[in-house]
């Protein structure tokens, strides 16, 4: 990229507000989402959810973002607290928190479009030229700059970021059709028949949930859509298919820049899919970096001390293989195999943990053997318990998943970490 284009770039990012929809319950995620919404749900051994939008936002230069959050919000909220509050205000810098407040009516946040529309004030009081609408609960490292760019060379109204997906997964997306410059000629919200890419039968164009829009344009969209007394007031359901046909939308293609093939993205929304992506993580060269120096993903992190290994007898060795292990772990006489250790796991002697994703505080007693298993924060394990290996006696405790992942809350072992009177 020239001088000239980064400038370019630059001034658009400048002028560009983003608003990171972070509110919805994902009850896809089973008791994952029992006391925390989506966005909040730790991913990657130190991350949660919210911090790769927040990350892609400040690694693309936008440096004004409003976070609008609703459902169980708490851990949300105090996460971006600790971890995202170093912006300088007096140089127009913030990450907003945006709560559903019955700013303009007496509803909370009734749809994507109405969340917007509820802080439409907030909007005009920060005067952005572009609006950056995201979703909370994605993972995928994406330079929001080129997209910009693009919305601007192609005087769209609105643009939308897309990927290719298998045309059997296309049922939960929004699916588009195209013409030969990329204008948005149909869109439907996950159809029962989604239409294929012309060429490609089993390959349709969905609909990433990112949107940018003409602030003036995004203006009189929100009011019209508010207005009607007939909508459910939704980006995907209401106000794409009304605008597609008399306005200028266009799709931005969602591409890896070295390899000009699909980037990576994920939708971690069941546990089956948070379980996989986690577990791509831990392969020896996987498709998510996050090794890489260019393009950071920030978090807030407590002050652990590194993690540690003890023990090295025969049948009570300390080790992980093929493993992450996060810091203020401890790895007492225990192995760990192909799995994903988050803060502050404590795994005691003679226990084997394999192809499993351990959330941060997790004790894990002596003598058990834990398999392809998603253990939530806080909890611990009896010694000489079993997970994974019996089906039929795991569903007697625990939620199995489809592809038969296991899932294990405090609840479950009858640990209430959150008290309910």
């Amino acid at each position: 990229m020239s001088g000239d284009d980064s400038r370019f770039v630059s001034r658009l990012t400048k002028d560009t507000l983003a608003l990171i929809l972070a509110g919805g319950r994902g009850t896809r995620l089973k008791q994952l989402t029992t006391w925390r919404v989506k966005p909040a749900v730790p991913f990657g051994g130190k991350f949660r959810i919210i911090d790769f939008p927040l990350s892609n936002c400040i690694n693309s230069g936008i440096r004004r973002v409003g976070v609008l959050t609703q459902y169980k919000s708490h851990s949300l909220i105090r996460h971006i607290q600790q971890g995202w509050g170093y912006f300088r205000g007096e140089f127009g810098e913030f990450v907003e928190l945006l709560p559903a407040q019955q700013r303009i009516n007496n509803t909370w946040y009734e749809g994507t479009a109405d969340a917007i529309y509820q802080n439409i004030d907030i909007i005009r009081a920060h005067a952005p030229e572009y609006v950056l609408v995201l979703a909370g609960d994605h993972i995928y490292k994406m330079d929001y700059g080129p997209m910009l760019a693009h919305h601007v060379e192609n005087d769209a109204d609105m643009t939308i970021g897309c990927i290719e997906v298998p045309l059997e997964q296309a049922k939960a997306f929004g699916v588009m059709s195209v013409d030969a410059e990329g204008r948005i000629v149909d869109f439907n919200e996950k159809p029962a028949h989604p239409q294929s890419i012309p060429g490609q039968p089993d390959v349709a164009l969905a609909s990433m949930g990112i949107y940018v829009f003409n602030t003036r344009f995004l203006y009189e969209q929100l009011i019209k859509d508010a207005d009607d007394k007939n909508s459910s007031h939704d980006f995907g359901g209401d106000i794409i298919p009304r605008v597609i046909k008399n306005y200028r939308v266009f799709s931005y293609n969602f591409r890896d820049v070295q390899t000009g093939g699909q980037a990576y993205w994920r939708d971690v929304g069941t546990i089956d899919a948070f379980w996989e992506a986690n577990m791509e993580l831990v392969s020896i060269t996987p498709e998510l970096n996050l090794y890489d120096g260019d393009w950071p993903i920030r978090t807030y992190q407590e002050q652990l001390p590194p993690a540690k290994f003890v023990f090295d007898d025969d049948g009570r060795r300390g080790m992980a293989v093929d493993s992450m292990v996060s810091g203020g772990c401890l790895i007492s006489g225990a192995s760990v195999r192909k799995s994903l250790l988050f803060s502050h796991v404590r795994v005691h002697s003679y226990s084997e943990v394999s192809d499993s994703v351990i959330l941060p505080n997790v004790d894990i007693g002596r003598n058990c053997r834990i398999k392809k298993a998603v253990i939530d924060k806080g909890c611990h394990i009896p010694d000489g318990t079993v997970i994974g290996e019996n089906p039929a006696e795991d569903a007697k405790r625990f939620h199995v998943s489809e592809n038969g992942v296991v899932l294990v809350v405090p609840e479950m072992l009858g640990q209430e970490l959150h008290y309910v009177r």
